[in-house]
């Protein structure tokens, strides 16, 4: 996800606020005023004497001529940094952002906020807002959920349908209600994963809990925000889960709580609908309220389901080490 920052130097406990409020990743605050922030609420602060030092953990270039630009990508390599530049037409920051993932744009407003994030198409890794207008801020917030990460989604043809016997499931519940046609990539590998529907919807058996999704067995992948995996298994109150639609946009929530529960399971295959070689799986609660998607953002059960129907999946392909991507040939079955 892109990351959020705002300037609130010199201290102003107001613009403090309004960020906590809007969701801000990180403060960058005076020397001497984290603990000031760390009254208001909780955040990431930045400074010399902050949860990040400044110069340090982060740095932060005024860029003025060619040489600068060349330190900005040379720090760039391995830390964020903070550029600051009075004219980007003079020195582009389509040069900073080809050479770095690392860059964050100190910029005046939302439309400021808006051009570098979508530069070169990747954008910047994030900005640091300088603002004192409170709507900026709201407005700036509001872009960085627009610019989170977007999936690729295909369909895939179902193949097969098995129960199974008894089994640990989760439900993840999370801190957001979800709408129909949202859930979260889920799969037995971590670059071929189902999008499994949230709860979203009214049954006869049960109301609808659009916060949730039952997501899958313990031993399960699930995509999480930073392109990463984790097991669903391993997910407990407080960490972060993707959102997905069924085109592909993204959003992190918040898990509030995971619930790990022995019920009968089913396993469902699939196939690639443009490459039929390509096969992947999901154990999930064998129940009619367990949905997945179609490609149009229809939800559809997994007791519905039979050999040529259609529904969306994610498929990476990447091979996976503690959740994260690397070049190995892995085979998941």
């Amino acid at each position: 996800m892109k990351k959020f920052w705002v300037d609130v130097r010199p201290w102003n406990k107001k613009i403090v606020t309004t960020a906590l409020e809007s969701g801000a990743h990180a403060l960058v605050v005076p020397k001497g005023c984290a603990e000031k922030v760390r009254e208001l609420g909780l955040i990431t602060t930045i400074s010399e004497d902050g949860d990040l030092k400044l110069g340090a953990d982060v740095q932060e270039i005024k860029i003025q001529n060619k040489s600068d630009e060349e330190q900005v990508a040379r720090l760039g390599a391995h830390k964020p940094v903070i550029v600051d530049t009075t004219d980007w037409t003079i020195i582009p920051l389509e040069n900073l952002v080809a050479q770095s993932d690392h860059i964050i744009a100190r910029v005046a407003n939302s439309e400021e906020a808006a051009t570098a994030l979508t530069i070169l198409e990747k954008g910047t890794a994030g900005v640091l807002l300088a603002t004192t207008d409170f709507n900026e801020i709201k407005k700036t917030a509001a872009l960085i959920l627009q610019h989170s990460e977007a999936l690729p989604l295909e369909e895939v043809e179902i193949t097969g349908v098995k129960p199974l016997g008894m089994g640990d499931r989760v439900c993840v519940d999370t801190c957001t209600n979800m709408v129909p046609g949202q859930g979260m990539l889920v799969g037995n590998a971590g670059g071929a994963m189902f999008l499994v529907h949230a709860e979203s919807l009214e049954n006869p058996y049960v109301a609808a809990r659009p916060f949730r999704v039952n997501a899958g067995a313990v031993h399960a992948y699930i995509r999480v925000p930073g392109g990463k995996t984790r097991y669903l298994g391993e997910l407990s109150a407080g960490d972060e889960v993707l959102i997905v639609n069924h085109t592909g946009e993204t959003v992190p929530a918040v898990v509030g709580r995971s619930k790990v529960e022995k019920r009968p399971l089913m396993l469902v295959e699939a196939q690639s609908a443009s490459h039929p070689g390509q096969r992947m799986s999901l154990v999930l609660q064998n129940a009619e309220t367990i949905r997945l998607t179609r490609p149009g953002g229809e939800a559809v059960s997994i007791v519905a389901l039979k050999p040529g129907d259609r529904v969306l999946a994610y498929l990476g392909g990447e091979a996976r080490h503690f959740g994260m991507k690397i070049q190995e040939s892995i085979q998941e079955k």
